[in-house]
């Protein structure tokens, strides 16, 4: 294969935490900033408001189950395109709800500590608790539709370096 082939193979990864957390951080911290100054101008937001992320979460985790029950039982063959597609679908989910989070949180900590003094802060609060709880339900399916579609080693085709580690 070539070098130029190899190259693109490097280009899907799997997640990592600290990409997640770090999207995350700097959404909330933007998100905060943009309810500082406009919250004002903000209508009335949905209890459920957040709840498509949830519902984009149930899909995911119901796929997770599929693609997991076939790469397991190998009976039912799975073409390679459709397990990547399924990779950046995941990969996609988790990013958006790291960002979904973040600006949920955003919102969450400018309304919790004015939730007594502004009406309007403890109506939305509710909102902002359930897009929280949607958006962590997207990143854990997302990150478990990932996780699925790593296929299983085959143990008895490994070498014993690779089986069992090399030696210190």
């Amino acid at each position: 294969m070539c070098r130029a082939a190899l190259g693109t193979v490097d280009l899907m990864r799997f997640t990592r935490a600290r990409d997640l957390v770090a999207t995350g951080i700097v959404t909330g911290v933007v998100g905060y900033l943009l309810v500082l100054q406009f919250y004002g101008d903000l209508p009335r937001l949905p209890t459920l408001a957040g709840i498509t992320l949830l519902a984009l979460a149930a899909v995911e985790a119901g796929l997770a189950g599929v693609v997991r029950n076939r790469i397991r039982r190998g009976t039912i063959a799975l073409q390679a395109v459709s397990i990547a597609r399924a990779m950046a679908l995941a990969k996609a989910s988790s990013i958006l709800g790291a960002i979904m989070l973040g600006a949920w949180l955003g919102l969450f900590g400018y309304l919790f500590p004015r939730r007594d003094e502004l009406a309007a802060a403890a109506d939305d609060l509710p909102s902002a608790v359930v897009g929280l709880g949607c958006s962590a339900a997207l990143i854990a399916a997302a990150l478990w539709l990932e996780w699925c579609c790593r296929v299983p080693y085959d143990q008895d085709e490994q070498s014993p370096e690779r089986k069992y580690g090399t030696p210190g």
